[in-house]
């Protein structure tokens, strides 16, 4: 195993392409603009590390965790993401596309603007992420908790939803999504 520990070190267009990094942990360090094509980083432990716009191709991140990370704006494209942590960790405008999340702890994350088309969410928890601007066409968030979450109006009608769990004003925002009138009842005058 690889398990190295990097401290603030700083990662400029680097290609880690292939590479065995199979428990490694980071604090603090940045990637930006990385390669991490089939790499092995299964088991990692990444805690206020920053990749920004890194790409994981068929990269294996099983067993990883992000605490307070970045990801702002990576893609995650065929690679294996289950079983992974994330906690207080920012993925705006990453692209999940097609990956499989499904039963992940996704709760309180901000994926603003994540492209989420053809993900597998199911019964994957996301009570209160933030979720507005992601794509989610074909999204299945089937079984999942969106209680607090923040959608807008094309994540309802984008995303597959059936048995998910929401709260009131979810329910009301989906119906007005799909152009239903929501009236308060009234005491009949």
């Amino acid at each position: 195993m690889f398990q190295e520990t990097w401290e603030r070190r700083t990662f400029d267009r680097c290609d880690f392409s292939e590479a065995d990094m199979r428990g490694l942990v980071t604090k603090s360090c940045t990637f930006t603009n990385c390669t991490f094509a089939r790499t092995d980083l299964g088991d990692s432990k990444h805690t206020a590390t920053a990749f920004r716009s890194c790409t994981f191709d068929r990269t294996v991140l099983s067993g990883a965790s992000f605490t307070s990370c970045s990801l702002l704006g990576s893609s995650f494209t065929a690679s294996v993401l289950r079983p992974i942590s994330f906690h207080e960790t920012d993925l705006t405008l990453a692209s999940l596309a097609g990956v499989t999340l499904r039963k992940v702890d996704l709760r309180g994350l901000r994926m603003r603007e994540a492209n989420l088309s053809d993900a597998d969410l199911r019964d994957t928890d996301l009570r209160g992420t933030d979720l507005q601007g992601a794509r989610l066409l074909g999204a299945n968030l089937g079984g999942a908790d969106l209680r607090g979450a923040r959608l807008d109006a094309n994540g309802w009608v984008q995303a597959k939803i059936a048995g998910a769990t929401v709260d009131l004003s979810m329910a009301i925002a989906f119906a007005a999504a799909h152009g239903l009138v929501v009236e308060e009842l009234g005491d009949g005058s």
